[in-house]
């Protein structure tokens, strides 16, 4: 017997791929939550192609080893799609008894979570939750754990589609869209580029583990992440009054967050582990909305949290953007209705946590209050206090500042630095004369002057020239294309705010220079190379990635996954931002510095837009 063990542990060492198995549908979340999820049992989906492996994240999660080549070897190709090449056996294949071979048949049932989503007609999330998404299961690696999901795996009965018509549809109908089940390749795509540019500026995001490509350019896109439970997964039993459920979904995400070792010396009692819980949750989202309207991240960030996962992770990337200009009053049309603003993702936070603040006191006493008894908690100030001292530090760091001076700054020189943001914000929120239009798939009134095109080159000059600029110097660094004539008079006003940044600009570097005993010229410098690399010329916006998805769809017939994958590493390198972080260098053909040097020239054409 101990033979027969051993020899079986030498065949799985030898197979490079043999953690794949253990993505079959089943998951934790199964047993531990038993109503948040409605199962399905699923098929062989045939006439599939591996359009995209992403081997970095893949050797991350253990999925294949660490010497790996970034190559799709047949046997890898092979169990990518036995392992994700699948569609679900749902509720309208059942009534109209579908006819599917035993051998497509797969051995576990997969789940489509339930979650409340405000748009559907029942307001409990009784109905509502993956529309065309299953979990395909977890994997643990070195500690870490990840789950994994799969959209465009068919329609389920959670879809809102099945809900607006009363009935069940076959997965694939071409005579409803968002309601067929099915993906598309350019949506893969589209996150694939965006989340990836996140993820390496710090943001955390669901990513891209792989894209399998179907003809007429449908796919299923693989996502993972640690943990990929939403607020919305337990605002579901909060608006149910299911107290059982609801204590079960937080015990279960407490005890994810410990297992994965996200979380250290969470206490052991229940209701100290709900404290816990309540102030990580406040401090992710206060660095979140802060982060996020620093770098004019537009994520439809509303109350029901479908749209983020509860560590802050950004998810559902149709509805997410990058600015490069604070178009503040940017909203997109969702037909029935318009998304919120990117100034209104604070507020939108901060209700969320006054949402769990309420979900805590319920689960510690049992007792279901109203939210409004709780919209002058503690917590709620600490969260203005956290967003406002990380959109603080944010801009510090955009300057150029090094984490050393930001701290110092933000711990002895708080004022001058508040003066500085003040002068900034000013320029920032500066809006088009000719008001709100409309824009292809919302509303928005233009932002004229483009902030990182002073930060970046405002220290240049100064070193250059040792003198301050000239009003209409200045106004021509900052001008964007939005702005017209009548944008850029220099009134009284605009010339005092003017010499105002300047001035407070001048403050900050005296002070870091007086600090670290060296010139302000040094400083200088440093704020020009730092600030060169952070206010990058030519950084990505949510236009840009997808007119580049347009272009990459063109290529695709002749465009191998391997290919894909280094123009990905490249692209991603180049809007790699943070100017402590080495930049990975990868071998490219002609071909492919042809397409990234196209890419690049789209991301310089939309550079100021939504």
């Amino acid at each position: 017997m101990k033979s027969l063990k051993k020899n079986k542990s030498k065949v799985l060492e030898k197979d490079p791929y043999r953690h794949f198995s253990s993505i079959d549908g089943r998951h934790p979340f199964q047993k531990k939550v038993p109503n948040g999820f409605v199962k399905y049992p699923a098929r062989k989906r045939h006439g599939g192609k591996v359009a995209f492996f992403n081997f970095e994240f893949a050797k991350e999660m253990g999925l294949i080893p660490q010497e790996h080549p970034h190559e799709l070897t047949g046997a890898l190709t092979e169990i990518i799609l036995a392992t994700f090449s699948i569609q679900i056996i749902n509720e309208w294949d059942l009534e109209n008894k579908t006819s599917i071979r035993e051998e497509d048949k797969l051995p576990y049932e997969y789940m489509a979570t339930r979650y409340l989503q405000m748009q559907h007609p029942n307001k409990q999330g009784k109905t509502s939750g993956d529309g065309r998404s299953i979990w395909n299961g977890m994997v643990k690696h070195q500690g870490r754990l990840w789950d994994i999901s799969s959209c465009g795996t068919g329609a389920t009965c959670l879809s809102p589609a099945t809900i607006k018509y009363k009935k069940y549809f076959q997965s694939g109908d071409p005579t409803i869209s968002y309601g067929c089940g099915y993906s598309e390749i350019d949506e893969g795509l589209a996150t694939l580029f965006m989340s990836e540019v996140f993820h390496r500026n710090h943001m955390k995001t669901e990513r891209v583990l792989a894209l399998i490509e179907f003809p007429k350019g449908l796919s299923i896109n693989i996502r993972a992440h640690e943990n990929l439970l939403r607020p919305s997964h337990i605002f579901r039993f909060l608006k149910q009054d299911n107290y059982q459920g609801l204590k079960k979904i937080v015990d279960y995400y407490i005890d994810r967050q410990v297992a994965g070792g996200i979380w250290k010396d969470v206490p052991v009692q229940d209701y100290r582990r709900y404290d816990y819980f309540l102030t990580q949750f406040n401090q992710t989202f206060a660095n979140l909305t802060a982060k996020m309207e620093s770098e004019y991240i537009f994520c439809w960030l509303d109350w029901d949290g479908d749209n983020i996962l509860m560590d802050g992770g950004i998810i559902d990337y149709g509805s997410v953007r990058q600015f490069g200009l604070f178009h503040e009053e940017y909203r997109y049309d969702d037909i029935d209705r318009y998304s919120t603003s990117i100034k209104e993702q604070k507020d939108k936070a901060k209700y969320t946590v006054q949402t769990f603040i309420q979900i805590v006191d319920y689960l510690k006493t049992k007792k279901k209050k109203n939210i409004k008894m709780f919209k002058n908690d503690r917590l709620l100030k600490k969260f203005n206090e956290i967003f406002a001292e990380e959109k603080l530090k944010n801009l510090l760091s955009k300057i150029g500042f090094s984490h050393k001076y930001v701290l110092f700054l933000l711990k002895n020189y708080l004022p001058q630095a508040e003066e500085f943001q003040r002068q900034f914000t000013y320029f920032e929120r500066a809006k088009a004369l000719r008001g709100m239009k409309k824009v292809p798939d919302g509303i928005n009134w233009d932002a004229i002057f483009c902030m990182r095109d002073i930060l970046r080159v405002f220290p240049q000059l100064i070193l250059s020239r040792s003198k301050l600029l000239k009003n209409s110097e200045f106004i021509d660094i900052l001008k964007s294309n939005y702005a017209k004539k009548e944008d850029l008079v220099l009134t009284a006003y605009r010339k005092r705010k003017i010499s105002a940044f300047q001035k407070a600009y001048i403050k900050l570097v005296e002070i870091v220079a007086k600090f670290d005993k060296i010139s302000q010229d040094k400083v200088l410098l440093e704020l020009s190379m730092r600030s060169g690399i952070i206010n990058k010329f030519d950084r990505v916006t949510g236009d840009s990635i997808t007119n580049v998805v347009d272009k990459l769809k063109n290529l695709k017939p002749k465009l191998s996954a391997e290919e894909l994958s280094d123009i990905l590493v490249e692209f991603r390198e180049y809007q790699n931002l943070d100017p402590d972080r080495k930049r990975v260098k990868i071998t490219k053909t002609e071909r492919q510095k042809k397409i990234f040097n196209g890419m690049l020239k789209i991301v310089r054409e939309y550079r100021e837009g939504l």
